[in-house]
């Protein structure tokens, strides 16, 4: 942050009329475990008032606000060897992303400042004790019940869009650090006559809110619309990464790049450059030949969009994409809220402003209809069924190059049947050994070799028959087993 606006920020705070559950003064440092009580308090504080963030600072009297300066210089402080910041992220659960600043008010007066985000959905416990500030007396939130149970029911710091990026610009800032004119292109509208339309349009979508005479910029508006990422600090470790490997493993890298610009204003050029380094097929199978691309493009497409709207916004790490010699994984930070096998059927977003916006700008399917698209065009090219694996803290989907049906192993043959059972049921149909036989492009007179298949997902649960009275196997139809 600009030291013109920390300290614009420091005068808005000591303007208070007195400390409160969000905003503590202090002069000096004490001891390391009274800062991360206060941390925990003034996150759990803002919470509980609405507030995106709360604030400790040293260098300010606690009653007269005078600001004063101090000694202590929380960047170089240590404890032990090791870094008084990183003790305290270790000693904070769940973890957040406080910010330090250390900056000269004036000349002689030093302050230290914290910015805490607000708690997300429940306290935050430090050293596994929640703390809260009662006035301007730190305490136990254990010993204010209804208070933790607010912050548990409390919504407002659940949407990380919802926080801010960047603080205190004025009207042209804004159109100075964000992509205005995409938005209005991506949404087919005229772009306004003047600064007020846009920043009203802006301001509607919840890109920016309005802070005095000026503006924050939200982290929503920012993830979307920075032409630069790198100017926003705490959204910039979300920028897109996408590597090509030489061969089948991570052994040889070909390219890394890292996208610099906001979801929307890149994402058609990532897209271009993902199918780019995509290898061409002369022969994919029965139906497709010359020159065919490995991976649908719109496949791709959905997948990439997926990956961003669903990612875990709160946890470390990127969206990645990463291509081999023989496959294709996107992944995401976060689990997913739903059961992977229910994708194609199921919609839940923990991101629901980022996904709406994606939508009406074109950039995916409507809630639930993007997975069907996926798997059709994979069918439709012959290639193995996707997968979809949960890691501890990232979730992968990952297409695979073509290869025959006998190249297939017994787990891939059963997703693909199970896939294809979905597919149908989505589109008002049902499967069938014909319709299988099609998927695979298998001959009539090889109609066995689909039953085996049908058999084997059968006996792994993961498809049923409609009618199981019905013995003739000839006229059999099959639905997933969740239908």
């Amino acid at each position: 942050m600009e030291h013109h606006k920390l300290n614009k920020l420091l005068e808005d705070l000591t303007n208070h009329i007195s400390e409160c559950e969000w905003i503590e003064f202090k002069h000096n440092f004490h001891s390391p475990v009274e800062i991360g009580q206060r941390l925990s308090a003034l996150a759990n504080g803002a919470c509980l008032h609405n507030q995106p963030y709360g604030y400790l600072v040293y260098g300010i009297k606690d009653i007269t606000h005078e600001i004063i300066g101090t000694k202590f210089q929380v960047k170089t402080h240590k404890i032990g060897n090791e870094n008084l910041e990183n003790w305290l992220s270790n000693m904070l659960d769940p973890k957040i992303d406080f910010r330090t600043y250390e900056f000269d008010y004036e000349e002689g007066l030093h302050i230290s400042m914290f910015i805490i985000p607000a708690a997300v959905n429940r306290p935050i416990d430090f050293q596994k004790t929640a703390y809260i500030r009662i006035g301007s007396i730190t305490r136990k939130l254990s010993d204010f019940p209804e208070k933790e149970s607010k912050i548990w029911r409390n919504s407002f710091g659940a949407t990380f869009e919802k926080e801010i990026a960047k603080h205190n610009v004025n009207a042209s800032e804004v159109i100075q650090l964000l992509s205005t004119q995409t938005y209005f292109e991506l949404m087919k509208l005229p772009y306004p006559s003047d600064q007020i339309g846009v920043i009203e349009k802006f301001l509607s979508e919840g890109l920016i809110i309005k802070d005095g005479t000026n503006y924050n910029i939200t982290r929503l508006g920012a993830i979307l619309f920075a032409k630069d990422l790198s100017v926003f600090e705490s959204v910039q470790r979300k920028s897109i990464r996408v590597i090509v490997y030489k061969g089948n493993n991570k052994i040889d890298t070909i390219r890394d790049q890292v996208g610099s610009k906001g979801y929307a204003v890149g994402f058609e050029g990532l897209v271009d450059w993902i199918n780019g380094q995509l290898p061409a097929n002369e022969e994919i199978g029965k139906a497709l030949r010359l020159e065919t691309r490995m991976y649908p493009e719109i496949a791709i497409r959905e997948l990439v969009a997926n990956a961003l709207i669903h990612q875990d916004l709160s946890e470390k790490g990127f969206p990645m994409i990463e291509i081999y010699s023989d496959r294709i994984e996107i992944s995401n930070p976060g689990n997913p809220l739903i059961k992977p096998e229910r994708f194609i059927d199921e919609y839940v977003s923990r991101n629901e402003r980022l996904a709406d916006l994606m939508r009406r700008m074109g950039f995916c399917e409507e809630k639930g209809s993007g997975l069907d698209k996926v798997i059709f065009n994979n069918e439709l090219f012959q290639l193995p069924p996707i997968k979809v694996t949960i890691g501890s803290s990232r979730t992968f989907v990952t297409m695979y190059s073509y290869k025959p049906l006998n190249d297939m192993d017994k787990e891939e043959r059963i997703r693909a049947c199970y896939q294809h059972a979905c597919l149908k049921y989505v589109s008002n149909e049902k499967m069938t050994n014909q319709t299988l036989r099609e998927r695979f492009k298998i001959d009539n007179r090889n109609a066995a070799t689909v039953s085996r298949i049908i058999r084997e997902a059968l006996d792994e649960k993961v498809i049923k028959d409609v009618d199981p009275m019905n013995k003739s196997r000839k006229y059999a139809c099959y639905i997933p087993f969740w239908a």
